[in-house]
């Protein structure tokens, strides 16, 4: 029942059905059935209450509207357009410029908002146009640009970070508490984005090498921008580049730093996020009233969405558990030969295939808390798991023909550019992603190393 209760949910998800609403709507009718035949036991449902009381009542979840604000109202301040026409200049003198700008760009709106969708609508829209317009490769562009808006998946503040934060939390003490340690130990967001930082930077790096190295190769697939479109004074340039980055970049250090420095839990610092994006907004001449309330209004969609389905996946995992969905699947992964090595390659993969149909949201709160407490007993790092989770997920969101991003940058490419070069464009970075995330399987240390250094753990 547990395994046709998955498959289930899967067939519905992609028959088109609201997520929240699935999640929850299958779980009980599948509750129902097992009741009226004896294979499910009622109580189970009796924990639901406490598990909703639970998320009303988690500090840390408030991050996310907060988080959610602070990218939304750095989107309509114009930081991103500003970013890419001072870099493109700063650049732009050498084949591949326009290239390496918008991966620095992508990088800053990463750690600025956090937010995957947003960032690659606002790329593809203020910066594919220029680079088709200045000769650019379409598949360079294009690849280019889906690969640095996914950087919002790992660099903090990612909400995705927050998310399996709070997730992996509870996974981690469900999994000590069923090996019998009585005090466990905490993961905290802060850990997580922490961990995030190194290998966060090492993709950001192995993107640029790509983009030098195929600027060297081929660069007629990413000229320069001719001599008389650029500024004469290169000072000038400079401190054009320097006022419009040194905002973004306080902002920045402001979230991250209060964290890092222990000054801030991630929910104060992300208030201090949100009202930083509206000073930036106020500064651009970009906050008035009725910008405010967009900006309000997104992010109680978004809000809404998120613990719609944080309340459907609690019902759906209860249920799961109801069946003994959770002992079945601590049974397949530790009887598979290889141990903790073959259950680590089988829980990516199905993370990776999950990707091109689930969101990161329906992933983090359904599969995260099945697969979670069985790995970490098995003796897993619980911010190595979150960043090799993050990683897994923002290479699936790139990876044709399901790909979200894919999905994204199509909804405002121009129609020359074809679907066909979207997919070969992005075919590298996938490669680069792949790379990365086997550095990080051979070497832990790269996520765990800086909380430990930091908070002494």
């Amino acid at each position: 029942m547990a395994l046709l209760l998955f498959l289930t949910l899967i067939v519905v998800l992609l028959a088109g059905y609201p997520v929240a609403f699935t999640l929850g709507g299958t779980a009980l009718i599948f509750a129902a059935i097992g009741s009226a035949t004896g294979s499910f036991d009622s109580a189970f449902l009796t924990a639901l209450p406490n598990r909703l009381f639970g998320i009303m009542s988690n500090e840390t979840l408030i991050a996310v509207p907060l988080f959610v604000f602070m990218g939304v109202m750095l989107e309509r301040s114009k930081v991103a357009e500003n970013l890419l026409d001072t870099m493109g200049m700063l650049f732009g003198s050498r084949p591949g410029g326009i290239g390496i700008a918008v991966i620095l760009v992508g990088m800053l709106l990463a750690a600025s908002t956090g937010i995957v969708g947003a960032t690659v609508v606002t790329m593809g829209l203020l910066s594919l146009p220029t680079m088709l317009k200045r000769g650019y490769d379409p598949a360079i562009a294009t690849g280019a640009i889906c690969a640095s808006g996914t950087l919002g998946q790992i660099i903090p503040p990612s909400i995705i970070l927050v998310l399996l934060g709070d997730v992996l939390s509870s996974a981690y003490q469900q999994a000590q508490l069923d090996m019998g340690v009585y005090s466990p130990k905490t993961v905290s967001v802060g850990d997580l984005f922490m961990g995030a930082l190194i290998p966060g930077l090492m993709l950001v790096g192995l993107y640029l090498l790509y983009i030098i190295f195929m600027a060297k190769l081929k660069p007629e697939s990413m000229p320069a921008l001719p001599k008389e479109e650029l500024p004469e004074s290169r000072q000038a340039l400079l401190l054009q580049a320097l006022k419009v980055l040194l905002p973004p970049l306080l902002l920045i250090f402001a979230v991250l730093g209060s964290i890092i420095g222990g000054f801030a839990t991630p929910t104060e610092a992300a208030s201090v996020g949100a009202m930083g994006a509206m000073l930036l907004a106020l500064v651009h001449r970009q906050l008035s009233l009725s910008t405010l309330k967009e900006v309000v209004q997104q992010t109680s969609k978004v809000t809404s969405m998120v613990f719609m389905i944080l309340i459907g996946a609690s019902i759906f995992s209860l249920v799961f558990r109801g069946f003994g969905g959770d002992e079945w699947v601590h049974g397949l992964l530790s009887d598979l030969p290889g141990g903790l090595f073959s259950a680590m390659l089988a829980v990516m993969l199905l993370m990776f295939v999950l990707g091109f149909v689930l969101d990161f949201i329906e992933i983090t709160f359904v599969i995260v808390p099945i697969v979670g407490p069985i790995l970490l007993s098995m003796g897993v790092d619980p911010v190595w798991l979150g960043i090799m989770i993050a990683i897994n997920l923002q290479t699936s969101f790139l990876t044709p023909p399901f790909g979200f991003a894919l999905f994204y940058l199509r909804g405002v490419a121009p129609a020359e550019v074809k679907t066909a070069q979207i997919y070969r464009g992005v075919a590298p970075f996938i490669g680069i992603q792949l790379f990365a995330l086997m550095l990080l399987a051979l070497w832990p240390q790269l996520a765990t190393w800086l909380p430990k250094l930091v908070y002494g753990e």
